[in-house]
């Protein structure tokens, strides 16, 4: 009689219960317990907030959002690097049930354009510029062809000192009966994530998705008020904004902000002058830090632990982090923004060999499973497959896309990642690969179909594939297969001008191959799988290939 083999299934039974409440009611639960405490720093601008100051000022947000007009689920676009005002704006829609809709600081007025549009924004706050980045010039080039666009308000200008200011004509009354309207089911926030078809899909996530995912990561890392975390990761990215500003204000926990975008030295220079207990990042960041001529020289002994994602997490990186950062109990989530977005993590008591080279076992109220593709039947422990997520964490859906959320959301509500992995007896999943070919540079997720839809645009280019190749820096870079029109020529880097200014940078491909054909099959299918074999060897990209990740 053979033994009976485990199956690939993980149920994350907690007897925590999960928060029943909205954002907004539970900031100003911690905030009556913890008010005293440091809520919120912004190292850059040299200002400061107590919990009791970051309660009081989202309500200012609020209201000044309903003298403004904004109702319960009207859509408020937030277009702006890592500041203050982010996480103001943040708890501010979600205290009146407006949905925030975070837009990528990178996007380029093409791409701004579509998600003010899909999403039909009423109320944008924008930073004026950023980087090389003149926001207030791309808005005003797509702002005639957006009718739902009522009002841009710009951050640092008496724009956003008005709004606020004008929620001193909302009574209190009127604040608190929005308040009473909210059920935490709503949806609270979209987050655009890159599609197949060509253009994002908008993640919507209600208060319990985020609050509680939130909430779950600050458990994993073992949160209190006396914590204070230093986030150089980007508030737009499910990364920032949930397990950074919520997993820190479930806690009382304090939020640091070490500049707008990342930069290493800043980074280390605000967990040195702030004492942070808690540092993020994904890969590519730890390494430029660890990487700093003068690394040495910070005192960075305050860190205790931390969080590792957004891309597949070198070994070696990690326990470069654990000895020479003193981050004991960094942790590694896996997740997408569909899904809140962590479902998996590792804990302060695995050990070390599991908590750098695995992505942890499933979260509190989370089951994992990884299946066959093919017939949908969960696999035996040990097996590559799909794996799947299901409970609080998965989204309502695509922002006005029933049948994207069909595609994507089962019958039984399981959410299909597309990832491939595999799960030991243990538990404990590593992640081995992708079935869809999106693409992880840097923590983004890029879909090469966004890039070939947009590469087919050029009048010399008679077709494009984009695949993903290995970085050792960025864990993948970009390389496009280029086939030109009969006549036609066109250098690589003509190719790369082409892109530059009207897609976001790291959408440009770094590679450029210019090719007669593409490898397919007999039925005429592409083998992207080849291409990237012949471009990892005619690059020199082996050793980056070969780079161990959990």
């Amino acid at each position: 009689m053979s033994a009976i083999t485990e199956l690939s299934y993980s149920h994350g039974a907690s007897l925590q219960p999960l928060l029943g409440e909205t954002v907004g009611a539970n900031l100003r639960r911690v905030a009556a317990t913890h008010g005293s405490s440091a809520a919120l720093v912004d190292v850059p601008a040299g200002r400061r907030w107590t919990y009791a100051q970051l309660d009081a000022d989202t309500d200012d947000v609020a209201r000044g959002l309903i003298a403004a007009g904004v109702a319960k689920g009207d859509r408020v676009g937030i277009w702006a690097p890592n500041c203050a005002e982010w996480v103001l704006l943040q708890y501010g829609t979600a205290k009146i049930g407006a949905i925030l809709v975070n837009i990528n600081p990178a996007y380029r007025s093409h791409e701004l354009g579509y998600v003010l549009r899909q999403a039909a924004i009423s109320l944008l706050v924008s930073a004026e510029s950023f980087r090389a980045s003149d926001y207030r010039a791309m808005i005003e080039e797509v702002r005639g062809e957006l009718p739902a666009l009522e009002r841009v308000v710009y951050i640092g200008t008496p724009d956003w000192d008005a709004l606020v200011a004008s929620g001193t004509a909302v009574e209190s009354a009127a604040f608190g009966e929005r308040g009473a309207s909210l059920a935490f089911d709503d949806p609270i926030n979209i987050q655009y994530t890159s599609g197949t078809t060509g253009f994002p899909k908008g993640a919507t996530l209600s208060h319990h998705n985020i609050l509680n995912n939130g909430f779950f990561i600050g458990e994993g890392c073992r949160y209190s008020a006396a914590d204070r975390v230093c986030i150089p990761v980007p508030f737009y990215h499910c990364f920032g904004m949930v397990l950074g500003n919520l997993a820190c204000t479930t806690h009382g926990a304090c939020i640091v902000i070490p500049a707008p975008g990342f930069d290493p030295a800043l980074t280390l220079a605000a967990v040195q002058a702030e004492k942070c207990s808690s540092l993020y990042g994904v890969p590519t960041m730890f390494i430029a830090e660890l990487n700093l001529p003068d690394f040495a020289s910070y005192d960075l002994s305050s860190l205790r632990t931390g969080i590792m994602a957004g891309s597949p997490c070198p070994v070696e990186v990690m326990k470069r982090v654990v000895s020479e950062m003193h981050m004991d109990e960094v942790t590694i989530c896996y997740g997408m923004t569909e899904t809140s977005p962590v479902s998996t993590q590792t804990r302060a008591d695995d050990d070390m060999e599991r908590r750098v080279s695995t992505v942890g076992r499933v979260h509190p109220h989370v089951e994992i499973k990884v299946i066959d593709p093919e017939t949908g039947l969960v696999l035996p422990r040990g097996s590559h497959g799909e794996l799947c997520t299901r409970g609080y964490c998965v989204m309502l859906g695509y922002w006005n896309e029933p049948e994207k959320t069909a595609e994507a959301i089962d019958a039984a509500r399981w959410m299909h990642t597309g990832d491939l992995a595999v799960m030991d007896e243990a538990g404990y999943l590593n992640i081995v690969g992708r079935i869809k070919d999106m693409v992880i540079r840097g923590g983004e997720n890029i879909y090469p179909r966004e890039i070939e839809e947009f590469l087919y645009t050029h009048t010399d280019i008679e077709d494009v594939q984009v695949i993903g190749v290995p970085d050792a820096k960025y864990g993948e870079e970009l390389c496009a297969w280029v086939k030109l029109r009969p006549g036609s020529e066109l250098t690589t880097e003509q190719v790369r001008e082409f892109c530059v200014g009207k897609i976001a940078h790291y959408k440009v491909p770094r590679y450029v191959r210019v090719t007669r054909e593409f490898p397919m099959t007999v039925t005429g299918k592409v083998q992207k799988f080849k291409m990237r074999e012949t471009s990892i060897t005619e690059l020199g990209l082996e050793s980056a290939s070969q780079v161990e990740t959990a």
